[in-house]
């Protein structure tokens, strides 16, 4: 009758970013395979250990991974592009890492159509990586699946029951994760249209079969398949494929107890899916749904074990111990310690590590706060409270309760001034003064920018002296004087080269700041960093979120003094760039005692602080990133229009404030467009550039669908790949958008900021982009 403790999912990275320099040593070639995978492997074992350590009894394992665990996915399956020329097998490391980030060579090509075209024969060739996306709504990219009609799967990697053995030899019994079968389908990507990737069920069943089968052998009582499309809107058919799969997968392993979970939001009308497939336990994201507990609680049947969801695994405040216990305690007492277990609302993946390495934070605030281990504290101290009492742990209790209420009742988190100019926002605030038809002809008229003109989103290199002056700044051993001097050293090469190459409208390249979100929040009021507090975005990638604590306002110009000393470097436009409400309330670690709407109108009102100023000190162009909109799109469809709606309306709010003949660019990252063009149409922005090179512009098909009236820049340079595009690749790119969208609508540039790349890549693929814009000029007709 013992409540036990379970995690969905460990940070992968390791407390100091272990994973991502091992990665970064791999592909720079210091480092070969055996070396990483040895390196990986004792970066498992620790994480293993730290769990069981800290009393979790259901330790993961098939968790971590090199790059992405759906990209895992479709490696166990097989089901590898045909581009890859993966002929069967093993797939080893490099293959695997073409997949993740494609591979330097002379670039395949891509007709007007759409379709990969390889090199002549004889001809090194470049390929792509594959298509990267967001992880439901988080900041989490992933390598969406590829099939087609007829695809053949096979278990081509057994990882899964590897690293259950390799726990198993340390002495730690794991549970296994999988990405369930319906979920996987669901997340894949197809080149025809008329094609359901879904229908491959029957064809991928058999595989994961095998997989459980092996898990048995191996010593395996549960395995975790993770199914969050649970908590989207699924439609009939759906709800039939994911009986029919758990029916055969139950069937194929009738020893092995399966733990089925959903996170990220409610079951909703998927509940009765939920709770009558063939599996013994399920678990249930009680942080963003804890309706669920008691609909599950009326509906399941007695012997299912509940996994509950009861700490956030998304976001880093400390739990109500208190209150927690006070809605545990009626489930234990009604179901019994033994089919209750205790875990977060999802895998930690989305959290920091360990609080306890952030010496410098501040202490007020640190108090309010709880990372991965700490998480897994909290779920120890509640499952001790309900096996044996809250007499047991009352000390953590009283801890916990007096933290809580320190943080209701702190002056740092109220401000009247903030709370009284949102208070008098009005709709006219939010709106530009003319339409976009009046507002492009006089920007055209200042701007004289040639056809197809060419631009960068933003940043560019950070190289290791960018990183290390920065980083000797911080610690004292560089004045402020000698790096400001070196800042504008780098501002000021940066802004000729992108002369001397032509590119019409420039960027100071970003070089002052660390991070697109972490640089705003460090200058405006309600926000706190940390030193060590990363999580990871996709591969070695990884970002630092602001933590979000308290009302926010600007008490100063952030960006003007770099803008201005960068424009007066050139004659041609210098963008200001600025990131957006929405895309900083996204990346943050966000306040839980107001609504995120009200959070996001007044970081709205401080970036529209700093258009203003902007604009006041002669900037014809400012760009304000939106990269994450569709990120927070709800996962219900019936959530969605009061979402977009404050959403938009936060980012008018921002570049309302301008005269006409400001041009405002926004930028946003991989998403699907189809559902949300509307919305995106009402931001009311001059410009948007969109990341595209990937999907092979289909994403510019909303846009022509739609009749997007105002401009487009799409991306035909990927820039999270390490491969150089060909002058001919990307003016093919160009003539496919020319297909879709009229020429005078349309901006050249890569698919994102070149923060990430190096000078050796950026230089000649901005000089090819250039190159192509030329060509396209030359090919086109335009009309203006």
């Amino acid at each position: 009758m013992t409540v036990t403790v379970a995690t969905l999912g460990f940070p992968r990275i390791g407390p100091r970013r272990e994973l991502k320099r091992v990665l970064e040593e791999h592909w720079a070639g210091r480092l070969d395979a055996a070396g990483l995978l040895t390196a990986a492997a004792a970066l498992r074992g620790q994480t293993w250990a730290c769990q069981a350590a800290l009393g979790v009894d259901h330790v993961p394992s098939n968790d971590f991974s090199l790059y992405d665990h759906v990209l895992d996915t479709s490696v166990m399956v097989g089901a590898i592009p045909p581009i890859y020329g993966w002929t069967g097998g093993p797939v080893d490391t490099a293959t695997y890492f073409a997949l993740a980030r494609g591979t330097q060579g002379q670039a395949a090509e891509v007709c007007a159509h759409g379709h990969l075209h390889e090199p002549a024969e004889g001809h090194a060739s470049g390929l792509p990586a594959m298509e990267m996306t967001k992880w439901f709504d988080t900041n989490y990219h992933y390598l969406a699946p590829e099939v087609s009609r007829g695809q053949a799967f096979a278990l081509t990697s057994t990882k899964p029951i590897d690293e259950f053995l390799e726990a198993k030899a340390q002495g730690i019994h794991t549970r296994p994760v999988l990405l369930g079968p319906v979920t996987f389908l669901k997340l894949a990507k197809t080149r025809d249209p008329d094609f359901q990737p879904l229908s491959l069920l029957s064809a991928l069943i058999p595989v994961y079969a095998e997989v459980l089968q092996r898990l048995t052998q191996a010593g395996a009582d549960w395995v975790q398949i993770d199914e969050p499309c649970l908590a989207l809107d699924l439609t009939e058919f759906e709800h039939g494929e994911l009986r029919r799969a758990y029916g055969a997968l139950t069937h194929a392993a009738p020893r092995l107890r399966v733990m089925l979970t959903s996170y990220f939001g409610t079951f909703g009308d998927n509940l009765s899916t939920a709770v009558n497939l063939p599996v013994e336990g399920l678990h249930l994201d009680l942080a963003r749904a804890p309706q669920d507990l008691e609909a599950v609680l009326a509906a399941a049947r007695e012997s299912l074990v509940l996994s509950l969801g009861v700490i956030d695994g998304r976001n880093v405040w400390r739990a109500d111990l208190e209150g927690l216990l006070d809605r545990l305690e009626p489930v234990v007492a009604a179901r019994g310690g033994d089919r209750v277990i205790l875990a977060p609302s999802c895998s930690l993946l989305h959290t920091p590590v360990d609080l306890s390495v952030e010496t410098r934070l501040d202490p007020e605030v640190s108090q309010w706060l709880a990372f991965a281990v700490q998480k897994i504290e909290e779920l120890a101290v509640l499952a001790k409270a309900l096996n044996a009492g809250r007499a047991s742990i009352r000390p953590q209790l009283e801890a916990a309760s007096a933290a809580a209420a320190a943080r209701r009742t702190s002056a740092r988190i109220h401000d009247p001034a903030v709370q009284a100019r949102l208070a008098a926002v009005t709709p006219r605030d939010a709106r530009r003064s003319s339409p976009f038809c009046r507002r492009i002809a006089i920007q055209h008229a200042r701007l004289n920018l040639p056809p197809l003109p060419t631009t960068t989103i933003g940043s560019f290199p950070q190289t290791a002296a960018v990183r290390r002056a920065r980083s000797d700044h911080a610690k004292g051993a560089v004045s402020e004087s000698d790096y400001q001097a070196f800042l504008r050293q780098e501002t000021a090469a940066a802004v000729a080269w992108q002369e001397e190459i032509g590119l019409d409208v420039l960027v100071h390249g970003e070089f002052e700041r660390n991070d697109m979100v972490q640089y705003f929040g460090e200058q405006l009021s309600g926000f706190v960093f940390t030193q060590h507090a990363w999580v990871q975005s996709y591969g070695s990638r990884c970002v630092r979120p602001p933590i979000l604590y308290g009302d926010v306002a600007r008490p100063h110009a952030m960006t003007v003094d770099w803008w201005r000393y960068a424009q007066g470097l050139t004659e041609r436009p210098m963008k200001g760039m600025l990131t957006g409400p929405v895309t900083i309330l996204q990346w943050s670690f966000v306040r839980d005692d107001i609504a995120r709407s009200q959070t996001c109108r007044q970081i709205a009102l401080a970036i529209r602080d700093e258009v203003v100023d902007l604009e006041a000190a002669g900037a014809r162009i400012i760009q304000i990133d939106e990269a994450a909109l569709r990120e927070g799109l709800p996962l219900r469809r019936a959530d969605w229009e009061a979402y977009l709606d404050w959403a938009v309306e936060a980012f008018r709010l921002a570049a309302s404030g301008v005269a006409d003949q400001t041009q405002i660019h926004t930028h946003m990252c991989y998403s699907e467009f189809n559902d949300i063009i509307a919305a995106i149409a009402a931001m009311d922005a001059d410009v948007i550039s969109i990341e595209t090179a990937r999907s092979k512009m289909e994403l510019l098909d909303a846009f022509a669908t739609y009749a997007y009236p105002a401009q487009i820049g799409p991306g035909v340079y990927d820039i999270h790949a390490p491969r150089v595009p060909g002058e001919a690749e990307m003016t093919q790119l160009l003539a496919v958008a020319g297909q879709r969208l009229s020429s005078a609508q349309l901006w050249v540039n890569p698919d994102c900021g070149l923060k990430t790349r190096g000078w050796n890549e950026v230089r000649p693929a901005l000089i090819n982009m250039v190159a192509a814009a030329k060509a396209a000029r030359s090919a086109m007709i335009v009309g203006r």
